[in-house]
């Protein structure tokens, strides 16, 4: 099976992470959040992958090239001088995809869900396309996705043909398609695929299903929800066998223990530690950074190339170079 991660996104809502890495590149515990989704893709069977590519174009091939070749897996890539919105994207990949069924996921989100099983019911059920679903996330502002008692998709964001009773759904960033999406696509120009290609799939009679999940599943699109996933994954909320070969507490040089380590806490064995610093709870440090003597790091990420000064207090901020980026308020987000 083949599959396409979207990465071409501008990650507003993390700069200035973003003027250095794409989403799908920022580091996530001392790896690229791309290798967790790579891993996810790949116990599902998957092993072809394809990404599109906009802002920081040499900076996201190199990461997928890397992490493809770590998993073996071939690695096609479109480049979009224009942003193309996720259908464009995906018709920009259709010469890769469109032989079979096919998987796409956004390059912005940790979810550690078993494909294999989605796609076996998506096959049986024979519909267009399947989006994998899950109940809203509490207090969120996510545009629903509504379906009908039997799970077939009626309304994306308000937009399609409605109908009742109609239940309300978060899509969780994951599809499956089959090659019958492309003849619904415009032939040119940015188009999103949940409010225009689905819209006019459901309109012609379509069927595009939901397959409902329970599973961890965060969007990393701001500080705090980047800060809140690491959180999960140091406290174990997230189980890190879902990601085969991904687990970043199997690294080389990975320590989660010793003096000054309060757990959970991950420091990269590269690090440099002055005497006295003590780091934890919910803390990571990159193996090229540097903490001073008896600094205080608490649930925060110190990314590479970053000097905490000496006895510097670190609390529920990113750390990077100069930069301390508070976990600050949630930003709305219209869709998955």
């Amino acid at each position: 099976m083949r599959a396409m991660i979207l990465c071409a996104g501008l990650g507003t809502r993390l700069r200035p992470l973003t003027h250095r890495w794409p989403k799908p590149a920022i580091p996530l515990l001392g790896q690229p959040l791309f290798r967790y989704n790579l891993a996810v893709l790949r116990a599902a069977g998957v092993r072809e992958v394809a990404i599109n590519t906009h802002h920081l174009p040499e900076v996201m091939r190199a990461c997928a090239e890397e992490e493809c070749a770590r998993f073996a897996m071939p690695l096609t890539v479109v480049h979009e001088p224009e942003i193309q919105g996720t259908g464009g994207g995906v018709r920009g990949l259709r010469a890769f995809l469109e032989r079979d069924d096919f998987l796409v996921l956004n390059g912005d989100i940790l979810f550690a869900v078993a494909l294999a099983p989605i796609v076996a019911a998506h096959r049986a059920s024979a519909a267009a396309a399947t989006l994998v679903l899950m109940p809203m996330p509490a207090g969120a502002s996510y545009a629903a996705v509504e379906a009908d008692p039997d799970l077939r998709i009626r309304r994306i964001a308000g937009h399609g043909p409605g109908g009742s009773p109609l239940s309300r759904w978060h899509f969780t960033g994951v599809h499956l398609m089959s090659p019958a999406v492309f003849d619904f696509m415009s032939p040119h120009g940015e188009e999103d695929i949940n409010r225009g290609v689905y819209v006019r799939m459901m309109e012609a009679g379509k069927v595009v299903r939901g397959h409902v999940v329970d599973a961890p599943w965060s969007d990393l699109g701001t500080p705090a929800r980047y800060l809140a996933t690491q959180q999960d994954l140091l406290y174990g909320r997230v189980p890190e066998d879902a990601f085969p070969g991904a687990s970043p507490f199997q690294a080389n040089g990975a320590r989660n223990r010793g003096e000054g380590i309060v757990q959970p806490a991950l420091v990269d064995g590269a690090a440099r530690v002055g005497v006295g610093a003590v780091i934890g709870p919910g803390a990571y440090v990159s193996g090229d950074a540097a903490i001073g003597a008896r600094a205080r790091l608490m649930r925060c990420t110190v990314l590479g190339e970053t000097l905490i000064e000496p006895g510097e207090e670190v609390s529920d901020v990113i750390a990077w170079g100069p930069h301390r980026i508070p976990a600050g308020a949630e930003a709305p987000s219209s869709l998955a």
